[in-house]
């Protein structure tokens, strides 16, 4: 059943209004005056997504950017969580952060850790 938004043009309330489908409709009236005379307005309406679609619609490269990027990456995980309504730990945000720095003064690139070993998972 739509439910449907009106204005009031007595006293200019905004209203909306369950429409059901029965075979006489009660009269509309405003809440607040009791007023029959009013306008449709055109509402906004709400697609619902599923999960996957969200997911699908995060992992096309043109919104990822550069993965390679840990800021890009950072914004991206961040949207990402607030499409699906997760809130990642602060755990994962101060480790975003520490990889931004570490791309920032060139740490990591020498070897060790982040050599690369290991990187080229068949």
């Amino acid at each position: 059943m739509p439910i449907y938004e009106y204005r009031c043009n007595a006293c200019r309330r905004r209203f909306s209004v369950l429409v059901g489908v029965i075979a006489q409709d009660d009269p509309l009236q405003c809440p607040r005056c009791g007023s029959t005379d009013a306008t449709r307005l055109i509402s906004r309406f709400a697609r619902l997504r599923n999960e996957d679609d969200i997911i699908d619609d995060m992992l096309d490269p043109d919104k990822i950017g550069d993965p390679e990027d840990p800021k890009t990456m950072r914004r991206w995980v961040k949207e990402m969580g607030k499409e699906l309504g997760e809130d990642f730990a602060d755990e994962f945000d101060e480790l975003l952060v520490e990889e931004e720095k570490k791309a920032a003064t060139g740490e990591g690139d020498e070897g060790g850790e982040g050599d690369g070993a290991g990187d080229d998972l068949v």
